[in-house]
């Protein structure tokens, strides 16, 4: 990272490279109101994708110096967040208060959505998603609501009814990247199954499919990031409590054209029939 100076913006500047150290650069300097310097950067680690970093700062003789010497520490002793938005990801119960947003900002739509089709009003304490029109792949579908992941180790699980989906309808359990995977509830031949989708290969692979008699699923997704390892396993449960591994490892991988690091993803996509629907209970982040 290089910061540059000078007195009046038509300079003369003069500069020098401020920090070197795990590929962490990038941002700008921020204050807090008690007085202390931050360096707000990111870095580029695998298929998580950019994390922030906020990095010490001092001032010495009118330049930043950024990092504890030179170095970027792993961990900061600071009081936790009690702004508008506490943290950039949180489990959600779909409950909403009077006057509540109807989704806080940690969730992003994967496209710009289409608001007659997605509800956390229509049925009181869930998400439902109503599909609108014919998609064949995942990646096009509209309305998948998304979180960003985080590591060094995460997962996300999500309670699904099931009950009025359409033949040819798809909805689970995401993580979102061009190499995604998918656990989810295919309703196809006037029957349900439990699958799994991997697409490490760059084309989506049904690895396994479970027969599904009952209104209620659990779906669940697990991420390593620890060490770059970037693997991924997914799993069902019928109660919520028995977790049972479906499909195969994911090996995520960081892309350029989707650009972001791998999202967990709340979807429902027709291939058949639209106007067919899921409810989500809740969405949790462990």
């Amino acid at each position: 990272m290089v910061v540059h100076r000078a007195d009046k913006i038509t300079g003369p500047w003069e500069g020098k490279v401020a920090l070197q150290d795990k590929g962490v650069a990038q941002g700008g300097l921020v204050d807090t109101p008690d007085g202390k310097w931050f360096a707000y950067l990111f870095r580029d680690f695998g298929s998580v994708g950019r994390i922030p970093y906020l990095v010490p700062v001092k001032w010495e003789d009118g330049w930043p110096i950024v990092g504890i010497d030179g170095k970027v520490p792993d961990s900061l002793d600071l009081p936790a967040s009690n702004g508008l938005i506490p943290g950039i990801v949180a489990s959600d119960e779909f409950k909403r208060l009077k006057g509540e947003p109807a989704l806080p900002l940690v969730w992003q739509w994967n496209h710009n959505p289409d608001n007659k089709l997605w509800s956390v009003t229509q049925r009181k304490g869930y998400l439902r998603l109503t599909t609108g029109r014919i998609d064949t792949v995942f990646v096009t579908a509209r309305n998948t609501l998304t979180q960003r992941t985080f590591g060094p180790v995460c997962s996300g699980s999500a309670s699904i009814d099931i009950s009025n989906m359409k033949e040819g309808d798809f909805a689970g359990l995401a993580l979102l990247q061009r190499k995604y995977g998918l656990v989810g509830v295919k309703y196809a031949n006037g029957a349900k199954s439990i699958v799994m989708i991997n697409a490490q290969s760059g084309r989506p692979v049904e690895v396994q499919s479970v027969p599904c008699t009952q209104k209620t699923i659990y779906l669940k997704a697990d991420c390593d990031f620890r060490d770059k390892a970037d693997i991924a396993n997914f799993f069902y449960s019928l109660d919520d409590k028995t977790w049972t591994p479906i499909g195969s490892q994911l090996k995520m991988e960081y892309s350029m054209p989707h650009f972001m690091g791998y999202r967990f993803g709340l979807f429902n996509f027709a291939t058949k029939t639209p106007g067919g629907y899921v409810d989500f209970d809740w969405f949790r982040i462990h």
